[in-house]
C-alpha cells in the first residue's frame, strides 16, 4: 500500500498522505515517496495546483513516525554534504505551483511545518495545532522557526514555539494560521472548490503571483516593485496574456497555452 495516494483531476493534485493507523507520521518510505513526488510535481504539466491532506479524520499529520526515525550515528555532515539530502521531508518543498493545504484532525510538529511551506491553508473545525519539538529536546527542522514569524505575529510565534502548545482551528483562524475553518464533511470539496478556481486561471500568471509574493516578501518595498514590473514587462505580450483579453470580448472561456 502507498504511504501517498496521488490523484490528479481538472488539473489539481490531491496528495494524500496514508498511514492512518500511524496518525499520517512520516516515516522513512513516505519521506521518499514525498521527495519523488516534489520531483513529478515540478516537471508535470497536467498539475496545475496541489492539495495535501491526510488519510481518515483524526490527523492530518503528526510529523515524523518517531519509532522508526530514531537518530542515527551517521554524520549530519554526509548526510546533509555529501549526499546533498535537505533534511526535513519539507525542506524540499518549492515550486512556483501554488500549494493548498486541507487540515483534517490533528496538524503536529512536521504536520504543522507542511502547512507552513504551503501558499493557503484550510481546516477542519477539529483540527489542531502545535510545534512541540521542545517537548522532546529538538527543535522544528522543516522551516518552520523561520517561517512562522513571517506568518502570523511574533509574540505568537513564540508562544507556539516555545512552549509546544496545541491550539484549535478558532485560535489558528485568529492568528492567521489558516484562512478558513469548515466542517469536516466540507473540507475536501471547499479545498477541490479553491484549487479549480486557481487551475482555471492562466498559468504563467498565476506562477508569477506565487514567484512575486515570495520573492518579494524578503526584500524591501521599493525592490520588490521593480520585480513586479519585470515579471509584468515578461507577461505583457504572451499569447495567453492577448487569449484571456480576446476571450473577455467574446464572451467565452480562454484557452490557455502557457505561451
Amino acid at each position: 500500500m502507498p504511504n501517498l495516494n496521488i490523484t490528479v483531476e481538472d488539473k489539481v493534485c490531491v496528495v494524500e498522505l496514508n498511514r492512518p493507523h500511524a496518525m499520517n507520521s512520516i516515516d522513512p518510505e513516505m519521506r521518499a515517496e514525498l521527495y519523488a513526488f516534489y520531483d513529478r510535481m515540478k516537471k508535470d504539466d497536467d498539475i496545475h495546483v496541489i492539495i495535501f491532506t491526510g488519510a481518515g479524520d483524526k490527523a492530518f499529520c503528526t510529523g515524523a513516525d518517531l519509532k522508526k526515525t530514531m537518530p542515527s550515528d551517521e554524520a549530519y555532515a554526509e548526510e546533509l554534504l555529501g549526499r546533498g539530502e535537505p533534511g526535513s521531508a519539507f525542506l524540499g518543498l518549492s515550486t512556483d505551483k501554488p500549494i493548498i493545504c486541507a487540515v483534517n484532525g490533528y496538524a503536529l510538529a512536521g504536520g504543522t511545518e507542511l502547512l507552513l511551506a504551503c501558499d493557503i491553508v484550510i481546516c477542519s473545525d477539529n483540527a489542531k495545532f502545535g510545534l512541540t519539538e521542545v517537548r522532546r529536546g529538538s527543535i522544528p527542522w522543516g522551516g518552520s522557526i523561520q517561517r512562522l514569524p513571517r506568518s502570523i505575529a511574533k509574540t505568537d510565534a513564540m508562544l507556539m514555539l516555545l512552549t509546544g502548545d496545541m491550539i484549535d482551528a478558532q485560535e489558528a483562524l485568529r492568528m492567521g494560521l489558516v484562512s478558513k475553518v469548515v466542517p469536516l464533511p466540507e473540507l475536501m470539496p471547499t479545498a477541490m472548490d479553491i484549487g479549480r478556481r486557481i487551475a482555471r486561471n492562466a498559468p504563467l500568471a498565476v506562477r508569477a503571483v506565487k514567484q512575486l509574493v515570495v520573492q518579494g516578501g524578503d526584500l524591501p518595498l521599493v525592490h520588490a516593485l521593480h520585480i513586479d514590473k519585470y515579471m509584468y514587462g515578461l507577461l505583457k505580450n504572451t499569447e495567453d496574456r492577448v487569449e484571456g483579453r480576446r476571450a473577455f470580448a467574446e464572451k467565452r472561456e480562454p484557452v490557455w497555452k502557457m505561451k
